[in-house]
């Protein structure tokens, strides 16, 4: 929307919101006077405090110089933003939506790019964001966080949220749930012209009954965001480069560190630290294992020694810069000694099937074509494999998922791969009743004309 799409009144003032506001350039603003009054002060606090939301200012000097010597850029925001909300418009008029109400916490980070207590509001429903089709961005923030969203552009409006999940309503659910649909409807009718159809990604049961006894009709928002997010734009691509610096970064301070007698734990908590130092957000899991507990896969990383000559393999997961995921693998080898035959064949195994698959990535290919032509996993590893060959990622893993083909029938996905979709190829390769096993994967860029490889952390020579 331009400036001369903003719908105002006769006067010409906007009609909602601050659309195409922009605090430029940040600063600090001056104190009030002694004798300022209450609202003066509170109103001050919020100016400060919006020109102060960590995403103003940025990553910090450790990561943009990283970037800067990598010759990587960083994104404009402001396209990334508007872009972002287009694709969620351009759902939502596919599927002829009025709007879309969103909860989960990295559905709301992609509408409006503003967060608050993420992982914390991934269980406790106190915030959520209502993007309608035409009309006002409106978030519903944790009370008196307004200057969460005081530097975004294209939120037009912050109101505080109502909470009424159990935990924060105990017997009131009902009750605070109908004041909670009543608000949304209302919001339904004002910027629906006269379309009913709202879609959500999640809500309870008691909300979704009420938003429908008011006529609001219900629709899962999950695929509106879901195919929402599934083609990135230069910006995004720009943002998710930055956030694979910062991981790789990291992973070179951590398997620096790597001796002989550290813990997993020690080892793991390496990784968060640096990203934390780069502006990174969180990692999602604690995939990490070394020596006996890499096989089978998906062991939680533990208090365990790691010992010299155990191989250590691990996943990220890692949410980075611009809230952008680096999810990639890599296996190393703990000390200075000769890796076993053992350990040699299981790496140069799990090299070759993430290779082959990456050789298959290029737009126009199904998924159903994909997993019939992937690479076989041998039959000494077969029922230890990974879930899925590749899957989607940005914000975090996203769709598509995509398994083995002899896995086809109950995970068949429609769609084929399109620029633009960035992808993570996995690869697990451990035996039925091995001592170890090799985690790998790479992240990738689907181009017009194939793929790159955006993931460049080096294989572990030693074991290659």
């Amino acid at each position: 929307m331009s400036a001369s799409d903003i719908p105002t009144n006769e006067s010409g003032v906007p009609l909602f919101g601050r659309q195409g506001r922009k605090i430029a350039p940040f600063h600090v603003p001056p104190m009030p006077g002694a004798g300022a009054d209450v609202q003066t002060l509170l109103d001050h606090g919020q100016e400060k405090a919006a020109n102060l939301n960590l995403h103003v200012l940025g990553p910090g000097e450790l990561a943009e110089s990283e970037w800067q010597a990598l010759g990587l850029r960083q994104p404009d925001l402001g396209k990334l933003r508007r872009y972002r909300l287009e694709r969620i418009r351009e759902q939502l008029r596919r599927h002829d939506y009025m709007g879309v109400l969103l909860y989960d916490p990295l559905n709301t980070r992609y509408a409006t790019d503003s967060t608050n207590m993420q992982l914390w509001c991934t269980h406790d429903a106190v915030r959520y964001a209502f993007v309608p089709t035409e009309g006002p961005v409106i978030l519903f923030d944790y009370p008196r966080c307004e200057h969460l969203s005081g530097h975004l552009e294209l939120v037009d409006e912050s109101r505080p949220a109502k909470a009424w999940f159990f935990f924060k309503a105990g017997s009131r659910v009902l009750e605070l749930a109908e004041q909670w649909a009543e608000e949304i409807a209302e919001l339904v009718t004002a910027h629906g012209g006269g379309n009913k159809r709202l879609a959500i990604d999640r809500c309870n049961p008691e909300g979704i009954a009420a938003l429908q006894n008011l006529g609001v009709e219900i629709f899962n928002g999950e695929e509106v965001m879901e195919l929402a997010r599934e083609i990135k734009s230069g910006e995004e691509i720009a943002a998710m480069r930055c956030s694979l610096a910062a991981c790789e970064a990291s992973m070179k301070i951590m398997e620096d560190a790597l001796v002989p007698g550290m813990s997993e734990n020690r080892l793991w908590s390496i990784l968060h630290a640096e990203n934390i130092a780069r502006g990174g957000e969180w990692i999602e899991t604690r995939l990490l294992a070394s020596g006996p507990r890499t096989n089978p896969w998906l062991q939680e990383c533990s208090s365990r020694p790691i010992e010299a000559g155990d191989i250590v393999a691990f996943d990220t997961d890692l949410i980075g810069p611009y809230g952008y995921c680096a999810d990639i693998s890599r296996t190393w080898l703990c000390g200075d000694g000769t890796p076993t035959n053992e350990q040699h064949d299981l790496y140069a195994r799990a090299r070759d099937h993430i290779e082959a698959n990456m050789e298959l990535v290029k737009p126009g290919i199904s998924f159903k074509e994909f997993s019939q032509r992937a690479d076989k996993v041998p039959d000494d590893c077969l029922h230890n494999r990974y879930p899925s060959i590749f899957h989607g990622i940005g914000l975090a893993d996203e769709y598509p998922s995509v398994g083995y083909w002899d896995l086809w029938e109950p995970r068949a996905l429609e769609g084929e791969l399109l620029p633009g979709m960035t992808l993570c190829i996995e690869a697990y390769i451990g035996r039925h009743g091995g001592h170890e096993g090799v985690k790998l994967e790479e992240q990738v860029l689907v181009t017009e004309t194939g793929y790159e490889r955006l993931s460049k952390y080096p294989f572990d020579e030693r074991l290659s």
